[in-house]
């Protein structure tokens, strides 16, 4: 699995003009399946969200979670995370897991760091075409890949 954090002063995710879900101070997920994705990888990357330090603390330090700060969270299916560019000018998803098997994925993910932060996990609507706004406060950008665990 891929997850790309994003630390947001804000987000929000608009389908057919329909406002679907809405977050303050937290993290903006994309999240991308692939076939080879198990319970385990879920468990990591739940696991290094729910920890990860990029909250600035009282001298500026990014030194808090998610938990400490009270944050909000908003993940979004994205199996673009997946491209292949390495041949072409067309990016192949051969890699990204068709929804039969992603959206359970996807949905685990979502309950688990739920349970694990305590917070309810907003999302998106998985397959739509989703106008997806942000304010990337930083900016703040990670990426984690489960399968090449830096």
């Amino acid at each position: 699995m891929r997850v790309v954090i994003q630390r947001v002063r804000s987000a929000s995710v608009v389908v057919s003009g329909a406002l679907i879900s809405t977050i303050d101070r937290g993290f903006l997920l994309l999240v991308g399946v692939e076939d080879a994705d198990t319970d385990e990888d879920i468990d990591w990357l739940v696991q290094k969200i729910a920890k990860i330090r990029i909250f600035d603390d009282q001298h500026g330090v990014m030194n808090l979670s998610i938990e400490e700060v009270g944050g909000d969270i908003l993940a979004v299916s994205q199996f673009t995370l997946f491209a292949s560019t390495k041949k072409g000018n067309r990016p192949s998803y051969i890699r990204a897991s068709k929804g039969d098997y992603a959206q359970p994925m996807y949905d685990t993910f979502c309950r688990r760091l739920g349970v694990e932060t305590g917070k309810e996990v907003r999302k998106g609507v998985f397959g739509a075409d989703m106008k997806v706004e942000l304010v990337n406060d930083g900016p703040v950008t990670i990426l984690f890949d489960s399968k090449n665990k830096e």
